[in-house]
């Protein structure tokens, strides 16, 4: 069986795990990828004893670390034996454990810090977003091969996550009857009203909403569209999740984000949590989601410039098809919510 160990395997796992420390890691790991720095504030704890736990628990195979730029992240795997046996060992722990509560508690404290810091960003950059990000890639291209990737519709309701500035509401006005902006930052929200306004566009609308979290109902959405946003987020896999359970049988999911790159000032300056995505780890998002028909386009960057060496990564992937849910039955799901 796939999810089986050998003897000396489970034994060894089993000791690695068997240590105070190394079981409340394990316990973070298993519901965030955390790096070193971020371990030590969560444990109050030095960053050598830290790294030796960490290697430890690499070297047993519950963990698995990969790198981003010069940043190592770890994670409980959700597709190995050693991941298996680690969320089947802390099903076993309590949850009102006071230690590890604690431990929770820290590791909310950490990601509302890097949201707020994401969010500090766009709002000191909402009227030159546009313009920020022209400066990593040709942005009319980008568009044209989302419109190719995705199709011209028409979606009865077209949803874009992360809207920013709502350029991708306008890029796709011709092709969906009703369009809805989300995004958690009010000064971007307020500048895409006013390009939507100007544009005449009275079939879209912008609104306030967590992309962990959307009040849309299952299956509500025809086309979703994920466009530079994921590489902000602390969870982009959840992200993904919430985008599936909105699309509607058939419907097509797009996401528009970089490949990995090592540009470190996007993280230092730009907010970047994560530098770039590769084609293994957005499909294993996908999958996981439920979604099928996996694709992925690139295009690569104008060599205009030493630092900018982004290569931008279109993937879509479709919700499967199912019988007895028309259009008329999604339109009906979501007028009520449209009108909020």
């Amino acid at each position: 069986m796939a999810d089986k160990l050998a003897s000396d395997d489970l034994v060894a796992a089993l000791k690695a795990a068997a240590e105070p420390t190394r079981l409340r890691i394990l316990t973070l790991l298993a519901a965030e990828e955390l790096n070193v720095k971020d371990l030590t504030q969560i444990l109050s704890q030095s960053q050598p004893r830290i790294s030796r736990h960490l290697k430890l628990l690499v070297e047993s195979g519950l963990i698995e670390r990969f790198r981003e730029g010069s940043w190592v992240y770890f994670h409980v795997s959700d597709r190995s034996q050693g991941g298996n046996l680690v969320r089947r060992v802390l099903d076993l722990v309590t949850p009102d454990d006071p230690t590890l509560a604690r431990d929770h508690e820290r590791l909310q404290k950490l990601k509302r810090e890097r949201e707020d810091n994401a969010q500090r960003y766009f709002k000191d950059h909402a009227s030159q977003w546009d313009e920020i990000r022209n400066l990593y890639v040709p942005e009319g291209a980008v568009e044209d091969a989302m419109r190719s990737a995705l199709g011209e519709g028409p979606f009865d309701l077209f949803v874009d996550l992360g809207t920013g500035t709502g350029r991708v509401l306008e890029i796709f006005a011709d092709a969906y009857r009703r369009g809805l902006g989300l995004d958690v930052n009010q000064a971007m929200l307020s500048y895409a009203r006013s390009k939507l306004a100007a544009a005449a566009l009275n079939h879209a609308e912008v609104r306030h909403g967590d992309l962990y979290n959307l009040s849309l109902p299952d299956q509500s959405a025809d086309g979703v569209v994920m466009h530079q946003v994921l590489h902000y987020l602390s969870e982009p896999s959840h992200a993904i999740q919430e985008a599936a359970r909105i699309l509607s049988p058939g419907g097509r999911l797009l996401v528009v984000d970089f490949a990995p790159h090592d540009l470190e000032f996007l993280r230092r300056d730009h907010a970047h949590e994560r530098l770039g995505f590769s084609d293994e780890q957005m499909r294993t998002w996908c999958k996981a989601a439920g979604l099928q028909h996996f694709d992925s386009k690139t295009l690569k960057p104008i060599e205009t410039s030493r630092d900018q060496k982004l290569t931008v990564t279109i993937w879509t992937a479709e919700q499967p098809k199912t019988k007895g849910r028309g259009a008329a039955k999604r339109i009906a799901a979501t007028a009520g919510e449209m009108q909020q």
